[in-house]
């Protein structure tokens, strides 16, 4: 078991420096094996890793009672190091279409309930809205969940997709331990203004998407057809002449990866993990296989070569299509 650990942020808890994004164990990305989804999260704890990464509107509160059940089943030890992070606020209707947010203190407090109840827990370790209630200030969510945090029902704050302005008027009503965002080798917008934000405010990153969706994990093929329920049919970076344009930058990556006898998903893990200590990688790994190579990427040593070689094959800004579909870019902190 490795021990090495990271910080999120200078309030925040120690972790393993990989996180496990459970996501894709329940929604967005077609269908998933419930037992090899549990025997992941049970791999992925045996192997040191504590943080759990969900969201309450996770196939509508489906991914919640999975990781309950998989902490229930496994053994002591185990569940005890689990710190589990949740998003909360999106909202959703019966046919799974989104609805928008809520960030009002109300409904912070009762999504809190909720997830404390299909978690099977006393408290939540990182406890965040998904993206910010156009409509409630951000100070006002905040707030909120701080009471929580009072009452013993939260551990720390966290915030996700929130530009650097946002990111201020928080820090200013409560500790944050941490902002969630997407960043990858092909997402790199937070580096602009956001990156400098958390750090000088000491705020951690957790990084989902570091393989953009399996898009640069060297598995993903142009001949591949996506399910109508996989969020990928959808998704600009996976269509037409985006994708043949992103998959190239896939193979340049691929030749550096093959020269130090590493996978595509290594490389570009290793890469995010280079960025610097305040950054937890989220691997959304749902089978075994995939989090034993994930998991890989700890040992790969990135020298100023191969860094170099990395961003001339692919530089900032070289993806085609924006990370997500129109509608759901406003809802940002970048406009990547």
């Amino acid at each position: 078991m490795r021990t090495n650990t990271r910080t999120l942020g200078s309030t925040g808890p120690r972790v393993f420096p990989l996180g496990l994004g459970c996501m894709g164990m329940s929604a967005l990305y077609g269908e998933a094996d419930r037992a090899e989804s549990i025997a992941t999260v049970h791999a992925a704890l045996e192997a040191g890793v504590t943080l759990l990464d969900t969201g309450d509107f996770y196939a509508m509160g489906h991914n919640e009672l999975l990781i309950g059940e998989a902490l229930r089943t496994a053994p002591a030890a185990r569940r005890e190091q689990a710190l589990l992070s949740v998003k909360f606020g999106a909202l959703r209707d019966p046919d799974g279409d989104w609805a928008g947010y809520d960030g009002r203190p109300a409904a912070v407090k009762n999504f809190a309930a909720y997830s404390l109840q299909r978690l099977g827990t006393d408290h939540i370790d990182v406890y965040r809205i998904a993206r910010a209630d156009p409509d409630v200030p951000i100070e006002e969510t905040v707030g909120a969940i701080a009471e929580l945090v009072e009452k013993g029902y939260v551990r720390h704050i966290g915030l996700s997709e929130v530009g650097a302005d946002t990111i201020r008027r928080a820090a200013a009503v409560a500790p944050i331990s941490d902002l969630q965002i997407e960043y990858s080798l092909i997402s790199r917008a937070l580096e602009e203004e956001i990156l400098p934000a958390t750090r000088e405010l000491g705020i951690g990153i957790t990084a989902y998407g570091v393989l953009s969706r399996g898009l640069i994990s060297g598995h993903f093929t142009a001949d591949r057809r996506l399910a109508a329920n996989d969020f990928r049919a959808h998704s600009p970076r996976f269509q037409g002449d985006n994708l043949r344009h992103n998959l190239g930058l896939v193979d340049a990556l691929r030749k550096i990866a093959e020269h130090k006898g590493v996978t595509v998903a290594q490389i570009a893990i290793a890469w995010v993990l280079s960025r610097g200590e305040d950054i937890v990688p989220l691997i959304g790994a749902r089978t075994r296989e995939r989090l034993g190579e994930s998991l890989g990427a700890l040992d790969v040593t990135l020298g100023a070569d191969d860094l170099a070689a990395i961003e001339r094959a692919v530089p900032a800004g070289a993806a085609a299509g924006a990370r997500y579909p129109e509608p759901q870019m406003a809802h940002l902190g970048t406009k990547e």
